[in-house]
Formats: structure tokens, sequence, C-alpha cells
């Protein structure tokens, strides 16, 4: 019994968080369940560059922000056009996050771009 009560806990925890993360998911879904992508990123790995290509719904006013694995951002674009290329020759070799978001904040498209030299 008393291993009983930790265990439920744990999956308890764990139904919660991926029920609050699939909430905040703001791509819609195809009939398969996979996701439509906003943006196109290329090329990936990247060494000098990586361009951020908006695909579906352009609209004004949106940033990219991009995140190392530590969670610390290292680079942010506002009013981003259609193709919006990213320097990257000062980043550090390694994975980076980026977030598109629109005007009020709300998380558009999500991604994961790599870094090597």
């Amino acid at each position: 019994m008393k291993l009983i009560v930790p265990i439920l806990s744990f999956i308890l925890l764990t139904t919660i968080q991926a029920s609050s993360q699939e909430s905040r998911n703001p791509l819609p879904t195809l009939p398969d369940g996979g996701s439509v992508k906003v943006l196109k990123l290329y090329p990936n790995p990247a060494t000098s560059y990586v361009t951020f290509d908006i695909q579906k719904s352009f609209q004004k006013g949106l940033t990219i922000s991009v995140f190392n694995m530590l969670g610390k951002k290292v680079a942010e674009t506002q009013n981003v056009n259609e193709k919006t290329n990213l320097p990257v020759t000062d980043f550090n070799r390694g994975m980076y996050i980026y977030h598109l978001t629109d005007n009020t904040g709300k998380v558009i498209d999500t991604g994961k771009f790599q870094v090597s030299r």
C-alpha cells in the first residue's frame, strides 16, 4: 500500500503536465495527428546563418526568439519578413530552440535547429 500512493501521485502529475502542455499547443493538427508547420527553417544544421521561411498565414508583427538548451534567450528578431536570415556565427555549437510569436505574445510555431562548425 505504501508503494501505490507515490506511483499514483507520479501518474497523476505526469497526466496533468501532459494535458497542460497539450492545451498550450497553438498549432493546428492534421487528420493523422501531426501538426501543421507554419515556419520552415534551413539549413539545419547551420554554420553561418539560419533562414526562417514563414509558410502559412504570414502577418505583420511576428517575432522570432531563439533560446539555447539552458533556456537563455540568445537572439530575438522582431517584425520579421516572410524570409528572415539570422546569423549564427556568434552562437556556440549545439542545439537551439526557436519560438515564432504573434504581436500578442501567443506562440504560433516552435522548433529546434543545430549549429555546427
